[in-house]
């Protein structure tokens, strides 16, 4: 029988009268991306979190692993805070975590990122959510956040002067993970993508992906010697259809996509039966 939903493997209801859940959170822009902690901020009231998170930048390193090469981990301190510094990449951080280290989280947060992570192109490159698959993959339902920059080269400055942009998106990520706390992680589902705009001028929407994120070009330019290089460039897309995750942001809602793991094209099944088996 074909069916058109995954199974449902992650219908999980938490109680958070008797205990602090424990929470793991990471990111892609590095374990001192304010992002990050801004995050940490809205959930370590209520919450045991534990800090994972790749040791520098990675973002747009999707899903990839580092099987090549040995991994290592510090610890760094912010204030009276350790977090863990992983030298690799964002499920490399996810993964050490929870089979190196031992946390056993009840759920994993991953963000705030720096830019919004919307659309089939940005998801299946995004670290940020490549970390939150990761964790779904091992059997914990995981949540990613993104925040809207009008700017793009803010994406790779200095994060500190962005600090007082994750007021609003803290407040967010305190209330998004409360009710999956209180309420239980959507059936069928095995990631929530939560894209928050630069400024939030409406509520929730529960939307699905868009195609695109950028309207993709590449730059060609000459080094000293006359050789060519290539940046690959683009600006981003300037809206989409009604529902979708790009239309919501640029509404000014805060973006709430489910996302499952299985990638099959059920809709296809019954043509490759014509096509092979009849």
């Amino acid at each position: 029988m074909i069916s058109g939903s995954p199974p449902d493997t992650r219908a999980t209801h938490y109680s958070i009268e008797n205990r602090k859940p424990c929470i793991l959170l990471t990111n892609d822009d590095g374990v001192n991306s304010e992002g990050l902690w801004a995050a940490y901020d809205a959930l370590s009231g209520w919450a045991d979190v534990i800090v994972c998170a790749p040791a520098t930048q990675q973002s747009a390193v999707g899903r990839s692993l580092s099987i090549f090469e040995p991994l290592r981990v510090n610890t760094v301190n912010r204030g009276e805070i350790t977090a863990y510094a992983v030298g690799g990449k964002p499920t490399d951080s996810v993964i050490l975590a929870l089979f190196a280290l031992n946390v056993k989280p009840d759920l994993v947060v991953s963000g705030i990122n720096i830019g919004e992570n919307l659309s089939f192109e940005a998801i299946t490159t995004s670290g940020t959510v490549g970390a939150a698959l990761e964790a779904a993959n091992h059997g914990y339902p995981a949540v990613a956040f993104s925040l809207q920059i009008e700017d793009q080269k803010e994406k790779f400055e200095d994060a500190r002067h962005l600090a007082d942009r994750f007021s609003e998106s803290k407040g967010v990520v305190k209330e998004v993970i409360t009710r999956i706390m209180e309420k239980g992680f959507p059936s069928f589902t095995h990631v929530l993508n939560v894209n928050v705009p630069s400024v939030i001028t409406g509520g929730y929407e529960i939307t699905h992906l868009a195609e695109h994120l950028f309207v993709t070009g590449v730059e060609k330019r000459l080094d000293p010697r006359g050789k060519p290089y290539y940046w690959i460039n683009g600006p981003l897309v300037t809206d989409a259809p009604e529902g979708t995750d790009v239309h919501a942001i640029h509404k000014g809602n805060i973006s709430i996509t489910p996302i499952t793991l299985d990638c099959t094209a059920y809709s296809g099944s019954e043509e490759l039966r014509r096509m092979f088996l009849s």
